[in-house]
Order: structure tokens, then sequence, then C-alpha cells
């Protein structure tokens, strides 16, 4: 399933690097965060994507304590 979401992040540098870290969860297919305008596109596995999505905002704070995700 691919879902679009708002994604505020202050940097291009600190969207790269929640970038990568979202995109080594177990599930993730693909996952593109484009910072100048604020969104990210996020294709995972159809039946656990809540699960995923909950871990990818836990993954995005660790990194970048001051990103918003607006599902």
């Amino acid at each position: 399933m691919k879902k679009r979401y708002k994604f505020v992040i202050d940097c291009a540098n600190c969207a790269a690097k929640v970038e990568d870290a979202v995109r080594k969860i177990d599930g993730v297919h693909s996952v593109t965060i484009n910072f100048m305008s604020q969104k990210m596109v996020l294709d995972a596995d159809d039946a656990l994507f809540d699960e995923i999505l909950k871990e990818v905002v836990a993954t995005a704070k660790k990194v970048e304590p001051d990103c918003e995700l607006s599902v």
C-alpha cells in the first residue's frame, strides 16, 4: 500500500537521514521524503501498514525530534 503524508522537517540533510532510517524498517518497500514540498510517500505491506506507520513515526522522532508527520 502506498500513501502520501505531510511531513514537516527542518532541513534536507535531516530528511535524508530519516529516509535512510525508515527504509531499514521491516515491511517498508520504499519511502521518499521531499524536503521542499514537505511530503513523505510510504509504500509498505498492506497487512501490517498501521504497525509499520507507528514504527515510522517513532523512528523519525528518534532521528529528528522536531519533525512532524500528519497522519
